[in-house]
């Protein structure tokens, strides 16, 4: 009897879940790869990825091993809107693997690590029924029915699922070598035909409500060479819904019988871009397909989004991470194909980071405690070696951590000359991170570190924010500003290429500019195509927020806002800045330094303070800044 609860989730996917380890290096052998990027992968959870940001709530069935790249999955799986709670981590098995390599346009090299891995211990025992009742939905793929006991749990949510009455989705996902049927190294094989393998596929088909597969899997199914008879052998089987993905031109379905021409399935036209990478495209389709038939929209839509997200897949590097947000998508179907190479579309990629690059920070609080040359001045004038500095900047982790409390994120800013230690530290302990990558003082602006940028940020943690400081007004002369521009965009593309956030801290130079001179100078900036995840501003007068406000939110709706600087204000006119920045909905919070540890750093580096009264200061200091944004956020609210 079907359950009549109403179901809680969209889907459940189930089946492999690994980590893939994609070629960083474009256009060679994977012998020649000298390093890779890791993303989440496997079928299902590449489907499970795609349809959460389309704004489905999905849930894997899977097993990660209960190692750093298990734990990597289920954080970025959580990180997603995934439901991992049916994800388990096996103790005795490793996560696993899946190499991949973009040789040209057309060899795509596929080596898979999964000996004795953990997703392919799942059993009968980790299908719940009363779990899977939960979905509107079940997607089982081809490869987790290759052995006798994954086939067990498949069938067995296939079951559970129909009792329910609840829908059951088919992906072939056909794979010969994890079939046995090819060696080891040749995950890239994608057809060998084996009637072994047909046999046990048919076996899947009556139990289906939707079977999406390509040209070669569709043959493996049907058990013929020509796609219409395949197709027929296909539809003799099941009365489901039959979706065959076909390529650059889209794809058909066939809710019926099977026509004498393909072409007259129901289609809806293919986006003609540029192919860069082929793997995972299918997956990113189908979690389309999934938005548009879990919400009972008319095919030719269901298709229409599926092509379009297998568009956009296939245009970008990795597989789950290159799949689009719903939002996105909106925008690649009003804009259209500005280039075949979607990747060079800026608008659209900066739409893809912006909404993929996790949730918005908000009355983020930080201690900015990256200050270099004003400390070297300090140390210098007590006469103490700058070595001191470090320990420093460990006291100033002290008092940011010691004013922890609800519903406020604590935040730092840290340079790695005299803050490595408390860096590391700061990583621990999950609070946002600011990092400089200027020469303090320098104008026009230059970088510290390594002559490259890019390969300097290449090391860095991913969720450290890359934090600059340009000296700009708007009315700078052509050649000044030029510079600074073109410092700006070196910035803006090594923070992508390494997949970082960035800020921008602007402070203009010009003491007779307007009030909304700093409005000014970030519309100029915007003009170029810099568009920084943060800026980071000096106090303005109301009208002054609201203008940047104004601009902020025409130019990039997108960014995540503005944190207050302050400038070595005394904490009273700190309390004014605060409380007036604190009624922009634009700005985020605040990261403040000198106003907090001017004083207690002299005193300190002159030994006429000891570490504890040394925190003691720092931290009242601090905390009497978060009391004051907080304060000035509830007034807000109530007003």
């Amino acid at each position: 009897m079907a359950d009549q609860t109403a179901p809680t989730l969209d889907a459940i996917t189930i089946g492999r879940s690994c980590v893939d380890l994609y070629s960083d290096q474009i256009g060679c052998r994977m012998e020649d790869t000298r390093s890779f990027s890791k993303y989440v992968g496997g079928c299902p959870t590449n489907i499970a990825v795609g349809a959460a940001r389309l704004g489905l709530k999905v849930a894997v069935i899977s097993r990660v091993g209960d190692d750093q790249l298990g734990r990597f999955v289920r954080e970025t799986l959580d990180a997603e809107g995934v439901s991992t709670e049916a994800l388990g981590s096996d103790p005795k098995r490793l996560t696993a693997m899946a190499f991949l390599g973009i040789e040209d346009d057309r060899s795509f090299p596929l080596l898979f690590a999964r000996t004795d891995c953990a997703d392919a211990a799942l059993c009968e025992d980790d299908i719940d029924p009363g779990f899977i009742a939960r979905a509107r939905a079940v997607v089982v793929t081809g490869t987790h029915f290759s052995k006798p006991h994954l086939a067990a749990a498949s069938h067995k949510a296939m079951a559970a699922a129909r009792a329910a009455g609840r829908k059951v989705v088919f992906d072939i996902d056909y794979r010969p070598n994890l079939w046995g049927l090819a060696g080891a190294g040749e995950g890239d094989i994608r057809f060998v035909s084996d009637s072994a393998v047909t046999a046990r596929v048919q076996e899947i088909l009556p139990h289906c409500d939707v079977v999406v597969g390509t040209d070669e899997e569709v043959s493996i199914a049907g058990g013929a060479g020509d796609t219409r008879e395949a197709l027929r052998a296909i539809r003799a089987r099941t009365d489901a819904l039959i979706v065959l993905k076909t390529g650059p031109k889209g794809c058909l379905v066939f809710p019926g019988p099977i026509p004498e021409d393909l072409e007259d399935g129901v289609s809806s036209e293919g986006f003609p871009v540029e192919v860069f990478n082929v793997l995972g495209a299918g997956d990113g389709f189908m979690a389309g397909f999934l938005r548009g038939y879990l919400r009972d929209l008319p095919l030719e839509e269901c298709c229409r989004i599926a092509n379009a997200c297998g568009a956009l897949a296939v245009s970008r590097h990795g597989c789950a991470p290159s799949y689009p947000t719903w939002e996105e998508l909106q925008v690649f179907f009003e804009r259209g194909i500005v280039t075949p190479r979607l990747r060079e579309d800026d608008w659209l990629e900066h739409v893809h980071w912006t909404t993929t690059r996790g949730p918005q920070w908000n009355d983020v609080c930080a201690l900015a405690a990256d200050h270099r040359v004003q400390l070297e001045a300090m140390a210098d004038e007590a006469g103490v070696p700058r070595a001191r500095i470090s320990a420093f900047k460990s006291l100033c982790l002290d008092a940011l951590l010691a004013a922890r409390r609800d519903g406020v994120t604590l935040g730092t800013l840290l340079d790695s000359r005299y803050g490595r230690d408390a860096l590391f530290r700061a990583e621990r302990e999950g609070v946002w991170i600011g990092r400089p990558v200027e020469v303090p003082t320098s104008r026009p602006l230059r970088f510290e570190g390594l002559p490259s940028l890019g390969a300097e940020l290449q090391s860095w943690p991913p969720d450290h924010v890359v934090k600059c400081l340009v000296y700009h007004n708007a009315n700078d002369p052509e050649e000044m500003r030029r510079t600074q521009m073109d410092q700006l965009h070196r910035l803006a593309s090594a923070a992508r290429k390494a997949r970082l956030e960035f800020l921008v801290e602007v402070i203009g130079t010009d003491r007779n500019a307007g009030e909304t001179a700093t409005a000014d100078a970030l519309r100029q900036i915007y003009a170029e195509g810099i568009r920084p995840d943060w800026w980071k501003l000096p106090d303005q007068t109301t009208r002054g927020w609201h203008a940047i406000e104004q601009v902020v939110r025409t130019e990039d709706p997108w960014c995540r806002g503005v944190l207050l600087l302050g400038l070595d204000a005394p904490i009273e006119v700190m309390e004014e800045s605060l409380s007036r920045a604190a009624a922009s909905p634009v700005v985020r919070g605040f990261a403040v330094g000198r106003t907090v540890f001017a004083a207690a750093a002299r005193d300190w580096l002159a030994g006429t303070i000891s570490d504890d009264e040394a925190r003691r200061r720092l931290t009242t200091r601090f905390a009497r800044l978060v009391d004051i944004w907080v304060e000035a956020r509830q007034a807000r609210a109530v007003a």
